[in-house]
């Protein structure tokens, strides 16, 4: 059976597709510490919108990660957003396409770079309180803003390229863990198959994702592993990462992928936590849910959010006070759930 667009997301994808094919100059942006989700996304609608005659840059609010940079067609078109040449082109576009999240906080010091321009959002995520405005294409039905990106070229009838065709893979390969999470619905499967004949090579994205660590990712572990702690009575499981290793090995973002699921995969675990120090003395925290407790709810408490069974936040230090406050926040939410679900 060949894929159709869902009839609920039709007229919003139609619309987009319009305002996209539109553009003559578009900025692209993600959320923070952009994943393969956001990444693929961008790269697949970069290369697309390029092949139909416009320009398509990609100015995000933190660094492009380093291991995501293989998929996006010609790296000259990743500009670095405390540049001049972001602002020259922000301000020359005539287009915003925001990927992968719909929230302002999200995009940091993008959000005033883009605010004056026609905006497009393409995101999965639940819509929170703070909401960019514009042409919006949003489905939490979707597996990953993967998914819409395919909807958007599929209705345009393409064209399409390896470039296109990897992008979104990787987008939907990266948020459903590989296929494995229960958002691995039925058109993600057809989704992923129909790229899969355009040419993607599974074994060879899935090698390029999750293939390949620097030593120095083992090393942090290593000290991160002595902090894991785990309280049967709660379900919760958490993990810090030590400051001082963290910034002596020089590790950077995408060096923690995978790390939170230490903590989830502990036996007799609901929510599993990982919690690290950032560069301007808050605390990044990232939620996992492997039953009924609602982690996009739970990390809504600190202004951040995601999804239900993976989601993030920041919050203000010190660490043990972080900590603290999360794990209080942590151990309601699951006994709610417990009592909703006895």
């Amino acid at each position: 059976m060949s894929y159709r667009t869902p009839a609920h997301r039709a007229a919003a994808v139609n619309e987009v597709k319009n305002a996209l094919l539109a553009s003559r100059r578009a900025v692209l942006t993600t959320h923070l510490n952009a994943d393969g989700d956001g990444a693929g996304s961008q790269a697949a609608i970069a290369s697309w919108m390029r092949s139909n005659g416009a320009e398509a840059w990609i100015v995000n609010p933190t660094t492009f990660p380093k291991n995501l940079r293989f998929l996006v067609e010609n790296e000259d078109w990743i500009v670095n957003a405390g540049s001049r040449k972001a602002r020259d082109l922000c301000d020359s576009a005539d287009l915003a396409i925001v990927l992968d999240t719909g929230e302002v906080p999200r995009i940091g010091r993008v959000q005033d770079m883009i605010r004056d321009l026609t905006t497009v959002i393409i995101d999965h995520h639940q819509p929170g309180d703070q909401a960019i405005g514009g042409i919006s294409l949003r489905d939490p039905d979707a597996c990953a803003t993967g998914e819409l990106v395919y909807d958007v070229v599929h209705t345009a009838k393409g064209p399409w390229s390896q470039w296109i065709a990897n992008g979104i893979y990787v987008a939907i390969m990266t948020d459903t863990g590989s296929f494995r999470f229960d958002n691995s619905t039925a058109e993600c499967h057809q989704v992923a198959s129909e790229v899969i004949t355009l040419g993607v090579n599974p074994e060879e994205m899935h090698d390029r994702i999750y293939g390949r660590a620097p030593l120095r990712k083992y090393e942090l572990l290593k000290h991160a592993l002595e902090t894991l702690e785990h309280d049967p009575k709660s379900g919760i499981s958490w993990m810090v990462i030590p400051k001082e290793p963290y910034e002596a090995l020089g590790i950077i973002a995408e060096d923690l992928e995978g790390i939170v699921d230490i903590p989830r995969s502990i036996e007799g675990t609901e929510v599993g936590l990982l919690f690290r120090d950032t560069s301007t003395g808050d605390v990044k925290v990232s939620f996992r849910s492997n039953g009924p407790v609602d982690v996009n709810q739970l990390a809504r408490n600190f202004e951040g959010g995601g999804h239900m069974k993976a989601s993030g936040a920041v919050l203000a230090g010190p660490m043990d006070r972080a900590v603290e406050t999360v794990l209080g926040k942590a151990r309601a939410a699951v006994a709610k759930a417990r009592e909703e679900g006895a």
